[in-house]
């Protein structure tokens, strides 16, 4: 049977103190990391989707500007171009931060709009100091029936 004598184990123990303590700093580090990766990553995501909104919504104003055309007893809309720019564009103007990049009309039925924003990171600021610019583009279709 084998016996340990206390000085022996005592200085085991000492020279295990503060083993833990390195252990749950590194994981309060990764903890921290990871909750600031988090809030930027959901902070892009905001913005994107702030930039979507937009775009739809500009994109319904100017398809909202169309033009009614009787051709042999029928009708039909037809959406003019500088309408559509104009249109989206008080829509875009209303909403800081946002620029508008295009907005056209490519079939006289639809307004295609491309709005810009640029989103900067609310933590880590030192890695994109320009931040990222993010574009959105949507479509919507007049129909008259």
């Amino acid at each position: 049977m084998s016996h340990r004598s206390p000085c022996r184990g005592s200085a085991l123990r000492r020279e295990e103190d503060g083993s833990v303590l390195i252990l749950a700093l590194g994981y309060a580090a990764l903890a921290v990391v990871l909750v600031l990766v988090t809030i930027d990553a959901s902070s892009l995501y905001l913005a994107r989707k702030h930039a979507d909104t937009v775009a739809d919504a500009a994109a319904l104003a100017a398809a909202d500007g169309f033009t009614v055309v009787v051709d042999g007893g029928a009708a039909s809309a037809r959406l003019d171009r500088g309408a559509v720019e104009d249109l989206a564009r008080q829509v875009v103007g209303a909403t800081p931060g946002a620029a508008l990049v295009r907005a056209d009309s490519p079939d006289g039925l639809s307004a295609r709009v491309t709005v810009a924003t640029t989103w900067h990171p609310p933590v880590s600021t030192l890695f994109v100091p320009e931040g990222v610019r993010i574009e959105a583009t949507a479509t919507s279709r007049t129909v008259l029936q």
